[in-house]
């Protein structure tokens, strides 16, 4: 089995980034410091320096996508509850209705 991919908070990632903006040192240097891959480091730094600017992020990242595709399917989820839960109200109301088959309380 392969090892398990560790997953970093957004503040996290934030934080390592300005460890390398604030302070202007390597990323190389920072990588080895708080035990993360270089390429890892470089794209927080890209991405929160894109933030900075004011740029949208060029491409979610692996956790980001995840939690985007996690999102997407509990809102498919959600609307067919809605759609379901709106059809037993309109099925209930129309059986509870005094006017429907001559029926009178």
């Amino acid at each position: 089995m392969g090892a398990k991919r560790k997953l970093y908070s957004p503040a996290y990632r934030r934080e390592a980034a300005h460890l390398v903006i604030d302070t202007g040192r390597r990323i190389a240097e920072v990588a080895r410091e708080i035990g993360v891959g270089e390429a890892l480091l470089g794209r927080w730094v890209a991405v929160e320096r894109a933030h900075m600017d004011g740029e949208p992020p060029q491409a979610l990242d692996v956790d980001e996508r995840a939690e985007l595709e996690r999102l997407r399917r509990e809102v498919a989820e959600l609307r067919m509850d809605r759609e379901f839960l709106k059809k037993a109200a309109a099925f209930f109301a129309a059986e509870n209705d005094p006017h429907r088959n001559g029926r009178s309380k």
